[in-house]
């Protein structure tokens, strides 16, 4: 019935926008000023909520009542006011920053009425829908230093829990409409565990462990247990001063000399989605809008082209949604320009750009790979789509497809020395075309200096030939990904004798040392292993004593044999 109540209510408006003379009715359909009319009565009756396939159907209405969204979030306020200090010195703060304000109550003005209609439908205070403010300034394409993301600042690990996709297409904790959601699940959930909307705030800004923990230990201390009570980081100490104060400027924005920007009381946008896919740029183009003010709204889309195959809900103010559909519906050309192409072995941007022919810096750009790095076996990457082919991307590669890479450096083996004098680190960095720092790191070291007997790791080029003597003695290598690999001629023991270290709680391996041709083969005794030197043993001193533990155990079983 609401459908087809806002249906005749659009077709009136239409009708009587294009009353006239008989003449000109064949053009009243396409005048601008009657099409502004249809969309400002959809804008006045639709809803955000639910999303119209383009391919099949059009824009569905809903209505709407309120003129003043500032006055219906005023009305809605249900905490209560925190008055302190630290209030007060952020609203200063907000006062001495108008075109900061501006900028931030500017830029709400596309999603706010969204959130506005989602905390009402959950019964929740709608001072929650300022809460943007303080954590992104209301930009869905923000992103912290710790790798927060969207206009809800969701970590990656928090944003799984609360089912937001991130994978190679889309980040769905910029995502509009699945991160307001997934926002308002966590918040409600923090509100069940405590009681209480500041306790659960701050749980939202510290996370629910650090804040349990802290009324824990007031509990034990005889205590209180609410927000001003507990000890906390300066950042969640200020975060709810922070939203009490958005909340004083919203009831009364002229006590502080600021002025908020109007914003009507109906959506800003209508969802719609398409089973083909479309280049981001087209999309943008089809609505009539700039890529800019498109990406604003869907700024979830990580690549340049929508997959149809995802189902994807596309965010497009009401003033264009109705051109985006027809324009759509009439486009007979391609609507995306780019595929996809599966790795298969370890391989550089360069050299996969020229086995496939295209421009090796629009698939770096396109796929986000910085230089100096190469893709693994099994990435996939986005590519520009050949003249003849016209396959949509499958739902299987939607789902799956990842991009691994790895730094574009030879492949090296590790490779075990042990120095024959005291030097420098320096000195073994030039002799094997190494870095200081890298030989510093690859033996956790800050020492400058090595001493004579001391086993250094290196790791260099596969096939690298190493310097002759008076170089440091080789004892092993391990060519990446195939062990260890033993260097010489003559090995005569590969066993490595394992003591526990008292002082550092685990195993300890004494280093076997690998003979050169021309010198005899070792084996580290007992007091070598603990100290972490090598005895040399001589061949024939070997021998006798091998002989002499034959005999010794014969000895043994003879005795044993008596005693029977």
């Amino acid at each position: 019935m609401r459908f087809i109540f806002s249906a005749l209510l659009v077709l009136t408006l239409a009708a009587c926008a294009s009353q006239g003379p008989a003449t000109n009715s064949p053009t009243t359909a396409t005048n601008p000023a009657s099409q502004e009319a249809v969309a400002d009565a959809l804008r006045k009756t639709a809803t955000a909520k639910e999303t119209i396939n383009v391919d099949q159907g059009s824009v569905s209405q809903l209505t709407s009542a309120d003129a003043d969204l500032w006055g219906r979030i005023r009305r809605g306020f249900q905490m209560p006011d925190l008055q302190t200090d630290l209030v007060d010195m952020q609203v200063n703060w907000y006062a001495q920053r108008p075109d900061y304000v501006q900028r931030m109550t500017e830029r709400s003005q596309k999603y706010l009425y969204h959130i506005v209609e989602e905390l009402e439908a959950r019964n929740m205070p709608t001072e929650l829908a300022l809460l943007p403010f303080i954590e992104s300034a209301y930009s869905p394409q923000a992103l912290s230093v710790a790798k927060a993301a969207g206009m809800w600042q969701f970590m990656p690990g928090t944003g799984r829990t609360y089912n937001l996709k991130q994978n190679m297409w889309q980040d769905e904790r910029r995502d509009v409409l699945a991160s307001t959601s997934a926002a308002l699940d966590y918040l409600s959930r923090l509100h069940d565990m405590f009681g209480d909307w500041q306790l659960a705030l701050a749980a939202y800004n510290w996370g629910e462990g650090n804040v349990q923990r802290a009324i824990a230990r007031n509990e034990a201390a005889g205590l209180p247990t609410d927000y001003l009570s507990l000890r906390m980081p300066n950042e969640t100490r200020n975060y709810v001063p922070k939203l009490q104060a958005v909340k004083n400027i919203v009831m009364n924005p002229q006590m502080y000399g600021l002025t908020l920007p109007s914003i009507p009381n109906h959506p800003y946008f209508v969802t719609v989605t398409t089973s083909h896919d479309i280049d981001v740029d087209m999309a943008a183009k089809l609505a009539n809008l700039s890529p800019d003010e498109f990406r604003s709204l869907n700024p979830s889309f990580r690549k340049p082209v929508i997959l149809g195959a995802t189902q994807p809900q596309i965010l497009l103010p009401f003033d264009n949604a109705s051109a985006f559909e027809r324009n759509l519906k009439a486009y007979s050309g391609s609507l995306s320009s780019w595929t996809t192409y599966t790795v298969t072995e370890r391989s550089a941007p360069a050299a996969i750009a020229q086995k496939i022919g295209v421009d090796a810096d629009t698939l770096m750009e396109v796929n986000k790979i910085p230089a100096g790095m190469r893709l693994k076996p099994g990435s996939t990457i986005v590519v520009p789509r050949g003249s003849d082919d016209d396959e949509d991307i499958s739902a299987d590669v939607a789902e799956s497809a990842v991009l691994a890479m790895e730094p574009d450096v030879p492949d090296t083996r590790k490779m075990l020395i042990r120095v024959r004098r005291n030097q420098s680190m320096a000195a073994i960095a030039v002799r094997y075309g190494v870095s200081i720092g890298q030989l510093k790191a690859w033996n956790r070291t800050h020492r400058d200096q090595v001493s004579r007997g001391q086993v250094i790791v290196l790791h260099v080029p596969v096939g690298k030939a190493m310097p002759s003597e008076p170089g440091p003695e080789r004892i092993a290598t391990d060519v990446q990904g195939g062990g260890v690999e033993k260097i010489g001629t003559r090995v005569t023991d590969t066993k490595n004798d394992s003591r526990y270290d008292k002082k550092k709680g685990r195993g300890r391996s004494a280093v076997v040392k690998v003979s050169d041709p021309v010198v005899k083969a070792s084996k580290p005794t007992t007091s070598g292993a603990t100290r972490g030197k090598v005895t040399k043993v001589s061949a024939s001193t070997s021998s006798k004593a091998s002989k002499a533990a034959a005999d010794s155990r014969q000895k043994t079983a003879a005795n044993a044999k008596k005693g029977k």
